[in-house]
């Protein structure tokens, strides 16, 4: 049986949490001070320590000073509100997750339900990091190269604790991935992964979509709906391009963070939930706050561990790898068996990616697809080569101090008029994804800087 320790010097609040955590099975002491606790360990190493950091006798941040009684034990910070302090303490000494106070039984069964043994999450770690090394993986993601191993390292050391992950990158670079890895690793593995692209959804539908609604709250709302946060309760919610999230809604999502508590739409009853929330972006966080996108104190709340993905033009090495599993992957699919032959391989690892990882999954598919026989060569694959100009083409000047910025505007615009506003065939032909297309059209029109016909003509 399972065996865990309270250390709180309320009595009363100590033997509380004694009692439910005795309900949900678990045998459990309580210390009412440093001593006590350090004589407590010595008698019986527990599963679990609910660890008060206010005692009489110090800090309960000294326990941390003995790392070898806490070795193999999970400990639980109890604390009186979720600041950014407290997760960045949290974080900092190697705990797993905190209590806010006044505790209640939802809070400790949540807790409870996901006890895990330190030496447990440790060899997980290990055996992914043997993986690494005979097959080029990391729980979901592959690559050898030494930008990706500083994120494994990242993912493994923040994968068990309970603080908010802001993930950016470029689009394509893999942002969702990481955070399945992390919600993988993490005690939370066995509830809900839920992924809500805040850009996809329309600013009149994403609150109802986060939050809820309560049936009759606004017109067509013919029954109560629950939210992301809801059925995500006791696993992780992925919140994708938080940067496009109304103003008015990051309010609310920084209250859910700092309160754990939320209304659904039309309703006035507070509603507990217990999520973990992962965050991405492939803007700049800085520069969405510069422009009035992002509020600053909610940056600072999600931005508790970032991870920085690198883009695929970065870690070169790694695209044979890459890609020879996408192709693995789509010969099982398939049923069939092709292979790269050098000369694809070569100009795959040639080439830029402006569109990362999913440009590169998507251009396997394609060379695929054209490959008559069993051998796939370079021919379908996309090159760095400039075109052969044709007599009856159409061609752009640039001049030469441009910026990098404002020759892929000019192209992109002018791309997207050569096929008179379709947008699936401008981003075929510049070799980016339909997303990353929308997001840069996106970003010209806030700036003025292009028409609406070209916006909205299919």
């Amino acid at each position: 049986m399972a065996h865990a320790l309270i250390v709180e010097d309320d009595a009363d609040a100590a033997e509380m949490m004694a009692a439910l955590i005795v309900s949900e099975g678990f045998t459990a002491a309580t210390a009412s001070s440093l001593r006590d606790a350090k004589r407590q360990l010595a008698l019986q190493e527990p599963d679990i320590v609910l660890l008060d950091l206010m005692l009489p006798d110090g800090s309960g941040m000294e326990l941390f000073d003995h790392p070898e009684i806490l070795a193999n034990t999970e400990v639980v910070l109890i604390t009186g509100h979720a600041s950014l302090e407290t997760s960045i303490q949290a974080l900092r000494l190697g705990a797993a997750d905190y209590l806010l106070k006044p505790i209640n039984i939802k809070q400790i069964q949540g807790i409870l339900s996901r006890v895990t043994k330190p030496a447990k999450l440790k060899a997980e770690i290990d055996s992914l990091k043997d993986q690494l090394d005979r097959e080029g993986k990391f729980g979901l993601l592959w690559g050898r190269s030494a930008a990706m191993q500083k994120v494994y390292a990242q993912i493994a050391r923040v994968a068990g604790t309970a603080v908010t992950v802001l993930i950016t990158g470029e689009s394509g670079t893999g942002k969702e991935v990481v955070a399945q890895t992390i919600h993988e690793l993490s005690r939370r593995r066995n509830r809900p992964f839920l992924a809500v692209n805040c850009g996809a959804i329309s600013p009149q539908l994403i609150e109802s979509e986060i939050f809820g609604h309560e049936k009759g709250s606004f017109t067509g709302a013919n029954r109560q709906h629950q939210g992301f946060f809801e059925r995500a309760n006791g696993g992780t919610l992925f919140l994708d391009e938080v940067t496009e999230m109304p103003l008015e809604l990051q309010v609310k999502l920084l209250r859910v963070l700092e309160t754990g508590t939320f209304m659904r739409v039309g309703s006035s009853d507070l509603i507990e939930t217990d999520v973990r929330v992962i965050a991405a972006t492939n803007r700049s966080p800085e520069q969405a706050v510069a422009n009035g996108k992002l509020r600053e104190d909610l940056l600072y709340r999600l931005n508790v561990f970032p991870i920085q993905l690198p883009p695929l033009r970065e870690r070169l090495d790694d695209v044979p790898l890459l890609a020879q599993h996408f192709l693995a992957d789509i010969c099982e699919r398939e049923g069939t068996s092709k292979h790269f032959n050098q000369a694809a391989l070569d100009r795959m690892s040639a080439y830029r990616w402006p569109g990362n990882v999913r440009q590169l999954r998507n251009a396997v598919q394609r060379a695929y697809v054209m490959a008559v026989g069993e051998e796939i060569d370079d021919e379908w694959l996309p090159s760095d080569t400039p075109a052969v100009k044709k007599e009856n083409g159409q061609y752009l000047s640039v001049k030469v101090t441009s910026t990098l910025a404002e020759v892929e505007k000019t192209l992109i615009l002018a791309t997207l008029a050569h096929f008179g506003g379709h947008k699936e065939k401008t981003a075929a032909a510049l070799g980016v994804s339909l997303k990353t297309l929308y997001n840069r059209l996106k970003e010209y029109a806030e700036a003025g800087d292009t028409d609406k016909e070209h916006m909205t003509s299919e």
